[in-house]
């Protein structure tokens, strides 16, 4: 190699060298950096510390989920199990071009079973009508009287927005006071310990369902929910619609087989 090409080369390295040096002593751009939360600690203590904190966490997170399981274990049974009751509640799960689904029917067939048995002598469903094209307790009502279910024996409740709606509704609105809850098995634990804890007795019964990607999804959604429901227990907030009462269950009740 020539002299030129020796000193043109020593150059370039001794260019880039200092383009490293000064690279590595700027700060990375603030989109580019490790959030501090992210970074593992570096000695022992701190990594023992960080697995105790996610440990109680998790132990945090799942409380309110092992508090529905406890507090509702005796009072989940099948169809068969099912005590008498005067009323039975079915809570909305959604339709299907303007049909109950596949999930919402399966709760309904339990109830209708139930009345063909002469287990309870009303019905309740509780559901969604936020909206003019979107009516679950009218599909729901539908259906029942498809399945046997006279129409002076099903009671509408339009404002079920969520469980706990539905369950303050039931007890300060139709004026129940104990009931058969029915709802799939992943929802009927919290369905339960809500209306309990609104001043409505209750018994649920866990319908079967296909677990198909619906059912992991509702009982994925089930962890977080429990968080909500325990300070719904806890706090209990009026519903987002009340009303005035409405003497439904009672003519219902008072009307003929």
């Amino acid at each position: 190699m020539d002299q030129v090409n020796r000193r043109w080369l020593e150059r370039l390295r001794g260019s880039a060298a200092a383009w490293r040096a000064g690279l590595a002593g700027r700060s990375r751009p603030a989109w580019l950096r490790r959030p501090a939360w992210s970074r593992l600690p570096r000695t022992r203590k701190g990594r023992r510390r960080a697995v105790q904190g996610v440990v109680a966490l998790c132990v945090v997170a799942l409380l309110p989920a092992t508090w529905l399981f406890v507090t509702t274990d005796s009072k989940i049974g099948s169809v068969a199990d099912a005590p008498r009751a005067r009323v039975a509640m079915v809570f909305g799960a959604g339709l299907w071009k303007g049909e109950p689904s596949p999930y919402l029917a399966h709760r309904l067939d339990a109830a209708a079973e139930l009345y063909r048995a002469g287990r309870i002598e009303v019905v309740l469903v509780t559901g969604d009508n936020s909206r003019e094209e979107y009516d679950e307790p009218d599909a729901m009502r539908a259906y029942l009287k498809k399945h046997g279910v006279p129409d002076r024996r099903i009671v509408s409740d339009y404002a079920g927005f969520d469980t706990w709606d539905s369950c303050v509704r039931a007890k300060k609105i139709f004026g129940v006071d104990r009931a058969v809850l029915i709802s799939q098995g992943f929802h009927i634990r919290r369905a339960v310990a809500l209306c309990d804890a609104a001043g409505v007795s209750s018994y649920g019964v866990g319908v079967d369902a296909v677990h198909d990607a619906t059912w992991y999804y509702g009982g994925a959604r089930e962890v977080f929910a429990a968080g909500k429901a325990a300070l719904d227990a806890a706090f209990r907030p009026d519903p987002r619609f009340l009303g005035p009462r409405e003497p439904g269950v009672e003519r219902a009740l008072a009307s003929g087989r």
